[in-house]
């Protein structure tokens, strides 16, 4: 089969199999265009005849112009890809299994205190409708720990403020209800009875720029940089920091992890222990702070 067939194959698995979102599709798809290119310069039409020398030197050639993180995302993409072409027939042995992943220490994600957070968030002081969208936006990211894409898409039927629950559409078109506490349900419920219709919406979705539509993730980065740099906090933020943010502080006021789990909308718990060892490292570093016997040492010294 040719390369780029098989590729074509491989997408309509992704969309009518995987449901993968539409951003997924496309990221697989370039990679693989990419794969394909350099099979063709080497003279190689047929996916039956890439073998593990082709291989590495295309993962050569990326190592050449492309980050360690970049690398590794095209490494993960050609394993999908070849699980895939072995599953489906189109080739006789997966060559891919043949190669490892570079093993990196994963960084634990930064997380604000609960008196940084709240720094932040009350910083956004409501006097209009641009105010209003802001708080309302950061209040329901810390509140509920939704992707900043979730966010962004939602729409307002998916918002029930009498049940204080948002309901989200998450990876994999995957639907689940998240709990919303009294302070963002205050804000929210301000936001869209006396603010959110003086942007002119011209689309249903909850949070919109000043054109009336959609609020897109370029737009709530450049606002969460904005609203972090008025606030004084000394610290880089990103939308899933708050995330982060969010499911550390439930784990912290013994929350369960189960739970948390269904909140965030892993499918794996495992994605979700990370959070333990967040925990776990402030756990330690209150403790060397304030034992006793920590102390003493560190006199000693």
């Amino acid at each position: 089969m040719k390369c780029k067939d098989a590729i074509n194959e491989y997408k309509q698995y992704m969309i009518v199999e995987k449901n993968y979102s539409p951003r997924t599709i496309d990221s697989y798809s370039r990679d693989l265009h990419k794969f394909a290119d350099f099979m063709n310069k080497m003279n190689i039409d047929n996916i039956e005849n890439v073998n593990k020398d082709h291989i590495y030197l295309y993962l050569k050639d990326l190592r050449n112009h492309l980050s360690a993180n970049s690398v590794d995302r095209h490494m993960v993409t050609l394993r999908q890809f070849y699980l895939f072409l072995k599953h489906e027939k189109i080739v006789d042995v997966n060559i891919m299994s043949s190669f490892d992943m570079a093993k990196k220490e994963h960084s634990l994600p930064e997380v604000l205190s609960e008196e940084e957070v709240n720094d932040l968030i009350v910083s956004i002081e409501v006097v209009d409708y641009i105010s209003s969208r802001n708080r309302s936006m950061l209040e329901l990211l810390y509140g509920s720990g939704l992707r900043v894409s979730e966010l962004c898409s939602l729409t307002l039927n998916q918002v029930n403020i009498n049940k204080k629950m948002v309901r989200c559409i998450g990876k994999g078109n995957k639907e689940r209800l998240v709990p919303m506490n009294e302070q963002c349900v205050i804000f929210l419920q301000d936001y869209i009875n006396n603010y959110r219709l003086q942007f002119k919406p011209k689309c249903q979705n909850l949070f919109l720029n000043q054109h009336g539509q959609p609020m897109s993730r370029n737009n709530f980065y450049h606002i969460l940089q904005v609203i972090v740099d008025n606030s004084h906090l000394d610290k880089h933020v990103t939308p899933h920091t708050l995330r982060h943010t969010f499911a550390t502080h439930l784990l912290e006021h013994d929350a369960d992890l189960r739970s948390i789990q269904e909140m965030l909308g892993h499918s794996d718990i495992s994605t979700t222990t990370i959070y333990t060892h967040v925990s776990q490292n402030k756990t330690i570093d209150e403790y060397q702070k304030l034992h006793p016997r920590s102390q003493k040492g560190k006199k000693k010294k």
